[in-house]
């Protein structure tokens, strides 16, 4: 111990031992900090999706303030992509450093009024979005066009490589290629998929603005009431109530559904957390259902069932983090709730038919709400008896729902990485407990398979016990603004027990905690199947093809392990795969309206559709 400290006090610390990074070099050393995850584009929050965001980003601002009403986006065949826009271009003495040299851009100036800036409302207010697709870039070009003249400009990996100057007969505007770096991005690839999501959303949030992906156009007339009909799963029990002006946009309607499911934009950006704006939203709908009947409702009577989207435009947003999933702007909270309270109010006096609808299905959620109560009351009764408030939970010290009291930046970086594991049985938990991050990963344990609750109301929740540990863990009983991890993962094995424990929980928070499943919480962990070594060297593969490029490494004198279980792997083995690197699937819904369908052909009684599908699918 004490040549340890010695060795630690003479450890040469002296001026030498400082050093200054440029801007870009910063981004390239801490990339996390200002694109979110990294990842290889399976997922659609990756780093990719990110810089290709940044990009539009600022054509859909040009598009805001009345300059270009086309935005074009298209794969190259080198595995890049290229945004085109009709605005005003950048201007050519300054393309340059728009794109390399940090918090340089159009979206600073303001005059003494206040409103004598270039651009209003944008989302992009830092002066990074461009430098952080440029330095993470293995290839940056960007051409700017205005006036019949052009600028152009070349990088790689952030530096300058070529420039020039030239008269051009293109209409005016700004275009960028990139070509993400693999030293970032290893193996990385654009999914057609998530490229169109995106661009149907600024779509529906910036009415009038036509886009193409790849030749495919994506237009709306009507905004949030175009997202609403794609979204929702059943037909709206009344027309969707649409209310628009300068700063906010609105719509909602009930269905028959008892999820809540909400989509909330600020500046064109999709906040899957929410953030002040959402919470305003829904508590001006109870302020003004509470304004008509004279009654104070609960909460819950009043939101169950509805399906709403919500965007605003704000001078300057303040999120949670530089990916921008949370609005934290406390000062906006009372003007919404006041002008949401006022606007629905106004809308269910003119028309009696609506309001008398909207409250048929109030008084249909009270019903149900009490029907559950001396069920929920029964089950939290059954729970003050146990040793600990939620058995076998193996909880975290940083929690997603912390995150707004937590002042340091470093710690509100934990409160949205942390995760909950829900294991499959307590061997493979207590692998991952060895294994895990006791700051950031939380672990719950199954116990064999849970039941399928396809069809099945509310009260089931509250008479499982394993469902309601599971609700209690996540802390979404009374609203998913509660919700305590970033991210839950299910970790079942690799075998067919295993798949089927996987279905049966994707079913369980379809059926009962859809939102969840919507703002992409829910992912599926990838382990290992085999582990191929030799007596120097030991790779673990996911899939064959990893197996045989292992046998061809090593060549002779190697042995294979097949994992089926969780378990089979030990705990010093298991750290890298819950590690920053560990390969989640997420759960993602491409139709909303689909879900019950697919739930009630995969997880509803045996039909003989389904035994004739598993028929022609059997390999």
């Amino acid at each position: 111990m004490a040549s340890q400290e010695a060795s630690i006090s003479t450890r040469k610390y002296d001026d030498s031992s400082i050093r200054t990074l440029s801007a870009l070099e910063h981004i390239q050393q801490r990339p996390g900090m200002y694109i979110g995850r990294l990842g290889t584009g399976d997922h659609p929050d990756d780093g990719i999706y990110v810089l290709l965001k940044e990009v539009v980003d600022n054509s859909v601002d040009e598009f805001t303030v009345g300059a270009g009403k086309r935005i074009e986006v298209a794969l190259a065949d080198d595995g890049g992509v290229t945004a085109r826009d009709y605005g005003r271009g950048i201007p050519l003495d300054s393309v340059v450093a728009c794109v390399s040299q940090i918090n340089t851009g159009g979206k600073f100036m303001t005059g003494a009024d206040g409103e004598d800036r270039a651009f209003a409302c944008s989302i992009g207010l830092n002066g990074v979005g461009l430098k952080a697709v440029n330095a993470l870039s293995k290839s940056f070009v960007v051409i700017s066009r205005r006036h019949g003249h052009s600028r152009k400009a070349i990088f790689a990996e952030g530096a300058l490589l070529s420039e020039e100057r030239g008269s051009t007969m293109d209409p005016d505007g700004t275009e960028v290629y990139f070509l993400p770096s693999e030293r970032f991005f290893p193996g990385f690839h654009f999914e057609a998929k998530h490229i169109r999501r995106r661009m149907q959303h600024y779509a529906w949030l910036n009415s009038g603005l036509s886009l193409s992906f790849n030749g495919e156009k994506f237009f709306s007339r009507r905004g949030l009431l175009d997202l609403l009909e794609a979204k929702q799963e059943s037909e709206p029990l009344y027309p969707p109530l649409h209310y628009r002006s300068d700063t906010l946009e609105f719509a909602f309607s009930h269905t028959s559904s008892f999820n809540e499911s909400y989509y909330s934009f600020v500046n064109g950006q999709y906040t899957n957390d929410g953030g002040t704006h959402l919470s305003a939203f829904k508590e001006g709908i109870l302020k003004a259902v509470n304004e008509i009947t004279q009654k104070s409702l609960d909460a819950d009577d009043v939101r169950n069932g509805i399906i709403g989207a919500v965007a605003i435009r704000l001078d300057s947003p303040i999120f949670e983090s530089q990916t921008k999933n949370k609005l934290g702007n406390t000062e906006i909270r009372v003007g919404i709730v006041n002008e949401v309270r006022k606007a629905v109010v106004e809308v269910l006096y003119k028309n009696p038919e609506l309001k008398s609808k909207l409250l048929e299905k109030v008084t249909q959620n009270e019903t149900v709400r009490k029907q559950i109560q001396a069920v929920r009351r029964e089950a939290r009764e059954q729970a003050k008896k146990t040793s600990l408030k939620i058995p076998k939970l193996r909880d975290c010290k940083f929690h997603l729902c912390d995150a707004p009291a937590r002042r340091k930046e470093e710690e509100k970086i934990k409160c949205s990485e942390s995760v909950l594991f829900l294991t499959e049985g307590d061997s493979a938990a207590a692998n991952m407990v060895s294994a895990r991050d006791p700051e950031t990963q939380a672990v719950f344990p199954l116990r064999g398979k849970p039941l399928n609750c396809y069809g099945k109301k509310k009260e089931t929740i509250y008479k499982n016990e394993e469902f309601y540990y599971i609700m209690q863990a996540l802390g979404v009983e009374a609203s998913m603004d509660d919700l305590r991890y970033g991210r839950v993962v299910i970790a079942s094995d690799a075998d067919v027990d295993g798949f089927h424990i996987r279905n049966l929980l994707i079913t369980f928070f379809l059926t009962y905690f859809q939102p969840l499943v919507l703002s992409e919480h829910l992912f599926i962990l990838e382990t290992p199947l085999f582990r191929v070594r030799n007596k120097k060297k030991t790779y673990y593969c996911f899939n064959e093809r990893e197996r045989d490029e292992a046998i061809a490494k090593l060549g002779k004198g190697h042995e294979i392990t097949r994992f089926k279980g969780l378990g089979e792997i030990s705990p010093n083995e298991f750290g890298p795969f819950i590690g920053p690197d560990m390969r989640l699937l997420p759960v993602n819904v491409d139709n909303v309206r689909e879900i019950d369908g697919m739930l009630g052909f995969f997880m509803g009684d045996n039909t003989p559709s389904r035994r004739d599908y598993i028929m022609e699918n059997l390999r």
